[in-house]
C-alpha cells in the first residue's frame, strides 16, 4: 500500500486506495499513566499521534460508514461493504412454539443445539447443545464427506431428544443453520458458497447451495429434519437478542473477527426493488470488516496487512478485532526494542515471532494496577522472553492503551454510523426512544477497557442526551439460539403457531 502525505502542517491526510483514506489530528488527549512518570519515546509519541481518534476523526469514520452502506445497498460491488441481504424478514415474536434445532458451523468445531419454545407464556422452556470437533482430513476432503459427518452428529444428537424436548404432532424437525463462510444468499433457506475460508479446502461445494448439501446429507442419514433458515453469526445474535427485547435493531460481533448487521427498511434497499415482504424490513449483513474509509493507520498496521494472507482486505477487522490487536502491539514493541533499546541491549528473540503476543495478553497487562507493574513484567518474560524494568513496562502499557483505545473508539464510530444511517432514512426510528445494539464475542465480553472505549465514542458522537437512549449490551452466545429461533419464526407451519 502506498502512502501519500498532504501539505497541511496541522492535519495529515493519507490514502492507500480510492476509498481508504484517513485524517490525522496532531493534538490528542493522552490516556492517563497509572503509576509513575513516563519518558515518552519518539516511536510512542508518533504512535499516539497517528492513532488519535478525536471527535473529527470519529465523525469522518461514522459518515464514511454511512456512505459505504448506502453505496453497497444500491448495487452489488457498490462499496467495500458487501451489504449482504439475509432474506430474514420474519423475526421472532415470542409466540413461537415447538421444538427447533440449530447447527453452527464456522470453524474447526461445529455445534448442535435444540430449544423448546412455549410461546408468550413460557418463552424458552429448555435448551441444550453439544460441540463436535471436525477431523482435519475432512477439512480437505469432499463436500459429501464433510456434510455426512455433520449430519451424523446431528442424528446422534437428535436421538437423545426427550423429556422437556417434544416435537409437536404432525411436524418435521426444523433447523436453523449458522454458516459463517462467504455465501451469496438467495433466500431465507438457500445460499451459494462463494469460497471456503478459515483453513477449509473442501472440494465440490463452491458454487453450490450449502443448504441443499446439508439437507441431502440429512436424508442420507434418514433424519427427519430440514433447514428452515440459513444465517451467519451476527444475524443469529440479532435474532436471539430480539426474542427477549423488541428494542434490538442491530448486532455486532467483536471477537477474533468482527461483523455487524441491522434491521433495514426494504424501501431503503434499491437492490431489492420490487421485492414484496409483509414485514417491510430485512436484516442486512454489512460484512463491515471490509470497511476501510477514513481509518487512522500506522506503519505497523500496514506492515501487518502486507504480511497477511489477504493484503489490502478486511482493514477495519485488522484494526479493531481480537485476532490482530496483539500483533500490532508486538510490531510496535519489536521496533522499540530494535531502535530504542526498550528491553536493554538485547532484542528478545521470541518477540520476532508473528502473533506471539495475543490480545488476551494485552487485556491481562491492562488490568495491572501495581506500582511496579509486576504482572506486565511476568507476561513480557513468559510470552516474549523480555526482561523489563518498571520504565519499560510503563511504555508497554502506553502502547497497549493506545492501540486498544483506537480499536474500541473506531468500533463505536462504526456503530454510530449504522444507527445514524437508519435514523436518516426514517426519522424517529432510532433516536428519542430506547434502542438496543446486541453485542457478542470474547473481545467485547472480556476486555473492559475496550468496552469502555466503545461507549465513550458513542457518547461523544451522539452527545449525552441522545446516547442515553442507546443501550449497548452483551448477548452472550446468542447466535446459536438465534438460529433456532429464526427456524421457528420462518417455520413452514406458520409464524405464530
Amino acid at each position: 500500500m502506498s502512502i501519500q502525505a498532504a501539505a497541511s502542517p496541522t492535519v495529515g491526510y493519507f490514502c492507500f486506495n480510492r476509498r481508504s483514506c484517513r485524517w490525522r489530528v496532531v493534538h490528542r488527549p493522552r490516556m492517563a499513566v497509572r503509576s509513575g512518570t513516563l519518558s515518552s519515546t519518539p516511536i510512542l509519541t508518533s504512535l499516539q499521534k497517528e492513532c488519535a481518534t478525536p471527535l473529527p476523526v470519529l465523525r469522518h469514520v461514522a459518515d464514511s460508514m454511512i456512505s459505504d452502506m448506502r453505496a453497497g445497498l444500491a448495487f452489488d460491488g457498490g462499496s467495500d461493504l458487501k451489504m449482504i441481504l439475509s432474506y430474514v424478514d420474519s423475526l421472532p415474536t415470542g409466540n413461537e412454539k415447538g421444538l427447533f434445532y440449530a447447527l453452527d458451523l464456522g470453524g474447526t468445531n461445529f455445534r448442535v443445539l435444540r430449544v423448546q419454545l412455549g410461546g408468550k407464556d413460557q418463552g424458552v422452556v429448555a435448551s441444550e447443545f453439544e460441540q463436535v470437533s471436525i477431523p482435519q482430513e475432512l477439512m480437505f476432503g469432499t463436500s459429501e464427506e464433510l456434510f455426512d459427518f455433520i449430519a451424523s452428529g446431528l442424528a446422534k444428537f437428535a436421538q437423545t431428544e426427550g423429556g422437556k424436548f417434544q416435537l409437536l404432532p404432525g411436524r418435521k424437525r426444523e433447523l436453523g443453520f449458522t454458516f459463517s463462510f462467504p455465501v451469496k444468499q438467495t433466500s431465507i433457506d438457500s445460499g451459494i458458497l462463494i469460497k471456503w475460508t478459515k483453513g477449509f479446502a473442501v472440494s465440490g461445494t463452491e458454487g453450490k447451495d450449502v443448504v441443499a448439501c446439508l439437507n441431502e446429507a440429512l436424508e442420507r442419514q434418514g433424519l427427519d429434519m430440514h433447514v428452515s433458515a440459513l444465517v451467519n453469526d451476527a444475524v443469529g445474535t440479532l435474532a436471539g437478542a430480539r426474542y427477549w427485547d423488541n428494542d434490538v435493531i442491530a448486532a455486532v460481533i467483536l471477537g477474533t473477527g468482527t461483523n455487524a448487521c441491522y434491521v433495514e427498511q426494504i424501501d431503503a434497499i434499491p437492490r431489492l426493488h420490487g421485492h414484496k415482504s409483509y414485514s417491510k424490513s430485512m436484516i442486512v449483513n454489512t460484512e463491515w470488516g471490509a470497511f476501510s474509509s477514513g481509518l487512522p493507520l500506522t506503519e505497523f498496521d500496514m506492515g501487518m496487512d502486507a504480511a497477511s494472507i489477504n493484503p489490502g482486505e478486511q482493514i477495519f477487522e485488522k484494526t479493531i478485532s481480537g485476532m490482530y490487536l496483539g500483533e500490532i502491539v508486538r510490531r510496535v514493541l519489536l521496533k522499540m526494542a530494535e531502535t530504542e533499546s526498550l528491553f536493554g541491549r538485547s532484542i528478545p528473540e521470541k518477540l520476532s515471532t508473528p502473533f506471539s503476543l495475543r490480545t488476551p495478553d494485552l487485556c491481562a497487562m491492562q488490568q495491572d494496577n501495581s506500582s511496579d507493574l509486576e504482572a506486565i513484567g511476568s507476561i513480557l518474560y513468559d510470552v516474549a522472553g523480555a526482561k523489563s524494568d518498571t520504565s519499560a513496562r510503563r511504555t508497554v502499557l502506553e502502547v497497549c492503551d493506545t492501540i486498544v483505545k483506537r480499536a474500541g473508539r473506531l468500533a463505536g464510530a462504526g456503530i454510530v454510523g449504522i444507527l445514524e444511517k437508519m435514523e436518516g432514512d426514517s426519522k424517529g426510528l432510532v433516536f428519542g426512544k430506547r434502542t438496543v445494539v446486541a453485542m457478542d464475542g470474547g473481545l467485547y465480553e472480556n476486555y473492559p477497557q475496550y468496552r469502555n472505549c466503545i461507549q465513550d465514542a458513542v457518547t461523544e458522537l451522539l452527545g449525552k442526551e441522545l446516547s442515553r437512549s442507546v443501550v449497548i449490551e452483551l448477548s452472550k452466545d446468542g447466535s446459536g439460539i438465534g438460529a433456532a429461533l429464526l427456524a421457528a419464526a420462518n417455520s413452514k407451519y406458520g409464524h405464530d403457531s
